[in-house]
């Protein structure tokens, strides 16, 4: 990223609104034990606060997206975990940031080759935001109000109703 590019986006982010980052920052995948994304989540954002590394951590996400799931015939909306087990955190690695995170409760490391943590690129980054924010699709009814329909299974099957 040439230095005209940066001024650009820092320009725009003051006009928006947007906090300005490192553009030596980078995406790292963290492991986590699975069910505590949480937990993590706020226990990293305590840490980054209380030991004043807001200028190397910048961005913990969850990736995670709406779906609609049929439970007991019913249509509800739930939050799925793209990423079971993971979170991106969005930072300049150094020995402290890196400390920060490794020895936060419930991380079990960082995803990379060997013992250094590799970064994600931003387009593999966008590509997840774009899926998490994508729109599920509807379920479409394939009947009208009013037409007869017959009961395949429970205790009203072969039954026919309206």
């Amino acid at each position: 990223m040439d230095q005209t590019q940066i001024i650009k986006e820092q320009t725009e982010a003051l006009k928006t609104n947007v906090p300005i980052v490192n553009p030596a920052a980078k995406w790292y995948v963290i492991h986590i034990q699975t069910s505590y994304e949480s937990r993590v989540k706020q226990a990293l954002e305590q840490r980054v606060k209380s030991l004043g590394v807001e200028d190397k951590i910048f961005e913990i996400v969850i990736p995670t997206r709406e779906i609609i799931v049929v439970k007991k015939g019913k249509k509800t909306k739930a939050t799925e975990k793209v990423f079971p087990g993971y979170i991106l955190v969005k930072m300049i690695l150094n020995d402290d940031s890196w400390l920060v995170v490794r020895t936060t409760e419930g991380v079990t490391g960082f995803v990379g080759a060997g013992l250094k943590p590799t970064p994600i690129s931003n387009r593999e980054v966008e590509a997840i935001m774009k899926f998490v924010t994508q729109e599920q699709p509807k379920f479409k009814t394939k009947f009208s109000t009013g037409e007869a329909v017959k009961i395949t299974e429970g205790p009203f099957a072969d039954f026919l109703g309206t």
